[in-house]
């Protein structure tokens, strides 16, 4: 006697039957492709003279896309309009270059591709691909090349742009500021070496740039530019060895504007010369009338504070800086000012090496230290010193802590007075100490200082300095009470001796004053002393 098959179970190996084929059928793959685009022929060839196409084609061995295209492809000399180069978007086998209509006569023209040709499916860079043609009967085969170096960061940035300027009777210092340079390359797969190549005999100012709009100008606001000093003149065997930095602009106020009552902002670009601007009220005053200047402590604003407000709806000021002077207006109206609120900082923790601060939110005039106090965890008085930063708008206080130790900082009311004769209340903090053994620190040894004056700064991995020393000849240096991490050490040789970095002016020749990085991250712990030795170039 026959039995039926269950019906679920025809499915279930119908199911088995299917799956089993379909693993006979799957392909097992191969290796993935890591091979880059083969590049075949070039329409007209590569490295051709007499140049006169209307387009060029490079032909490669495969599908091929652009990647980057603005960033990485660099015309030398540029191509003024740019051409079309395709493919954009899609992918193809060959690379197009359109609109040549506009070169010049007797130019050898080199189209480097960096890494933007690569391939369709695994995007395999095919790196620093260079189509080169001239329009004359010979190609320019003169080549210079060198480094760059950034002027205050450990590392450059990456594509920093090598401009090459034709020294001729037409040629001044200004026209990095506006016109296109003869040659363009830029620092090869993010270092910082750079090579040009197909360079014609000549004289040429070598400039490089971080060329942020890639609009092969220098823009002084936002870039960083770096120069040798002299004029170089090819043929040459040097190399050039290039220092980057951003310059600091002259100071330039904004149009002010009332922000609150009895004040006035004034936003500003550059901060040369900020510690002696001054900023001037035109139109006349009241009887008594008084004024304060503050600087923002995060952003460039200077706030300019009265305590009585003028008869006049507009205001007129005369804002004086080192190299400028400029009159500005602006409308007033009755507004509701703040009224004095004091903040301190730190609050709970402090450092050993930690200055107290107190600040206002409206100017401070004056303060009173006998009306300040610090004690102990015995109630022992400490004694400390205290001043007043008016641009700041701060009262800095100092004093010698203990580990492991409390202190009880009291204001009491009158100590801190401001524009408006107003007075702080009573502000209490309780601060405290760590114990030695929760620092570490590092034992310095510079060897090889050829010159003094030096500024001897502790970084962390961002550049932020957290500790430093002045020295006019010591070469050993004790960095105490450092809270556990990576540090960084750089050198600067303060050569006008003003106690800090100074950056460079293009227009005025002046490079930035030399630094130099200490080769290692140095790894603080807890209750250790790191002994390192750093032996300048």
């Amino acid at each position: 006697m026959l039995k039926r098959i269950p019906g679920i179970l025809i499915v279930a190996a119908l199911v088995l039957l299917c799956v089993q084929c379909a693993k006979k059928g799957m392909p097992e793959g191969g290796p993935e492709d890591e091979e880059p685009p083969k590049f075949i022929r070039a329409n007209p060839e590569n490295y051709n003279t007499n140049f006169n196409a209307d387009e060029i084609r490079i032909f490669f061995n495969e599908y091929i896309k652009l990647e980057d295209a603005r960033q990485q492809i660099v015309i030398s000399p540029p191509i003024e309009p740019r051409p079309s180069i395709l493919p954009m978007g899609s992918a193809r086998k060959d690379v197009r270059i359109q609109n040549l209509d506009s070169l010049q006569e007797n130019t050898t023209y080199t189209i480097n591709f960096g890494k933007s040709i690569v391939d369709n499916n695994e995007g395999n860079p095919l790196p620093y691909f260079k189509y080169v043609f001239s329009t004359g009967d010979y190609l320019d085969s003169l080549k210079i090349s060198g480094t760059i170096k950034d002027a205050y960061q450990k590392a450059p940035s990456e594509f920093i742009s090598i401009f090459l300027y034709e020294v001729d009777s037409t040629f001044s210092d200004s026209l990095v500021y506006k016109e296109t340079p003869r040659y363009i390359t830029y620092t090869l797969d993010s270092t910082v070496n750079f090579e040009l190549e197909n360079l014609k005999e000549g004289t040429y100012q070598i400039l490089a740039v971080e060329d942020k709009n890639d609009n092969y100008n220098f823009n002084p606001k936002t870039e960083k530019i770096g120069f040798i000093k002299n004029y170089i003149t090819l043929p040459t065997d040097s190399t050039y060895n290039i220092t980057i930095f951003k310059e600091q602009l002259d100071f330039e106020a904004e149009r002010p504007k009332l922000l609150k009552g009895n004040q006035i902002l004034f936003g500003y670009e550059g901060s040369k010369g900020i510690d002696s601007v001054e900023i001037n009220l035109l139109t006349p005053k009241p009887e008594g009338f008084q004024s304060r200047i503050v600087k923002d402590r995060k952003t460039d604003t200077l706030y300019y504070w009265y305590n009585i407000r003028p008869e006049n709806d507009s205001l007129s000021f005369e804002v004086v800086s080192p190299k400028r002077r400029d009159t500005l207006f602006t409308k007033i109206a009755e507004a509701e000012r703040d009224s004095l609120q004091i903040t301190s900082e730190p609050t709970g923790s402090i450092e050993f090496e930690q200055s107290y601060r107190l600040r206002a939110n409206t100017p401070i005039t004056g303060f009173d230290q006998d009306l300040i106090s610090i004690r102990d965890g015995d109630s022992t008085l400490v004694p400390f010193n205290a001043e007043m930063r008016s641009l700041e708008n701060e009262i800095v206080i100092s004093f010698d802590k203990e580990e492991s130790s409390k202190y009880q900082v009291m204001t009491l009311p009158g100590a801190v007075t401001d524009l408006f004769g107003d007075t702080n209340d009573t502000i209490r903090n309780t601060l405290s100490t760590k114990s030695y053994a929760d620092y570490g620190s590092i034992i310095l040894t510079l060897q090889n200082v050829d010159r003094f004056p030096i500024v001897v700064q502790l970084t962390n991995e961002k550049g932020e300095v957290q500790k430093e020393k002045y020295s006019t000849g010591e070469s050993n240096f004790h960095f105490r009470f450092l809270k556990p991490g990576k540090h960084l050490i750089r050198v600067i040789f303060d050569e006008n001796e003003n106690r800090k970095w100074d950056t460079g002016d293009y227009l005025k020749r002046i490079q930035p004053e030399e630094i130099q990085y200490y080769r290692d991250t140095i790894e603080v712990r807890s209750n250790w002393d790191m002994p390192e030795t750093f032996t300048l170039d």
